[in-house]
């Protein structure tokens, strides 16, 4: 298991790695070399962005490592006194199409699975809540994803669409989408736009005191993870553990 990292001089790196005594960690001189070192093979994942924008690192990505979805796109792993979510998509769609938004949910899901290792109960974020808000087009996308992934995926949960606080709390899940078994004990929470999905996790990280990994580029053949530029070492800590283990599962 060979993890490459070209900020390795970054010294909020430094400190995370010292969780890892035992990671095998490659070098590279910049964005472009890790990201050949993954195309060569000579590298199993890489974990950057610390030091580069996130459009940066896609797009040294995005031409050369293959994909295993029909699009990538992003998630979040949010932790929290024992509590863990995974929150999509912060880091790359700006507006979705329905095909997008539906691999977003796919492959946030599947990341559920290979991390938090529960069953995924899916939260399609609004404004609105079953209809409470009206008509508009962003929830015929969420309407059109929700009956794909209840065909295609029989075995995860979900519902919507929703509100925060109806997805997150059991007593207002119960009071605003009675008989919901998402409502309230959402672990994926899939907001419809960045704008969005990045306020989402950016709130939750400076103002709830959240612990956040990534953003976790989903869709490419490796995991592969892009450090927001305000990382915490907590939060590299946790980014690098989603790796490992996404790399563990994938053996």
């Amino acid at each position: 298991m060979k993890i490459v990292i070209p900020e390795l001089d970054n010294p909020i790196i430094k400190e995370a790695l010292v969780s890892f005594p035992d990671l095998n960690v490659i070098p590279a001189p910049s964005l472009e070399s890790a990201v050949n070192l993954i195309v060569e093979k000579k590298a199993d994942s890489m974990v950057s962005g610390i030091d580069y924008s996130s459009r940066d690192v896609l797009l040294a990505c995005k031409d050369k490592i293959e994909l295993s979805s029909r699009f990538f796109s992003s998630c979040f792993v949010a932790k929290k006194n024992g509590k863990r979510l995974i929150i999509a998509d912060g880091g790359v769609n700006k507006i979705p199409s329905k095909e997008q938004l539906y691999t977003i949910v796919e492959d946030s899901a599947k990341t559920c699975e290979t991390y938090l290792e529960e069953t995924p109960k899916i939260a399609m974020l609004s404004y609105s809540t079953k209809g409470s808000g009206g008509k508009n087009p962003d929830l015929e996308k969420i309407y059109y994803v929700i009956e794909k992934i209840k065909k295609d995926h029989p075995e995860w949960e979900i519902d919507g669409e929703m509100q925060l606080d109806a997805a997150i709390d059991p007593r207002i899940g119960e009071k605003k989408v009675k008989g919901s078994t998402v409502a309230g004990h959402a672990n994926v929470l899939i907001t419809p736009d960045l704008n969005s999905g990045n306020i989402l996790y950016k709130s939750m990280e400076h103002l709830g005191g959240w612990t956040m990994a990534g953003p976790i580029l989903q869709g490419f053949e490796v995991p592969l993870a892009d450090l927001s530029r305000g990382s915490s070492v907590e939060d590299v800590i946790l980014t690098i553990d989603v790796i490992v283990k996404s790399l563990e599962r994938n053996k």
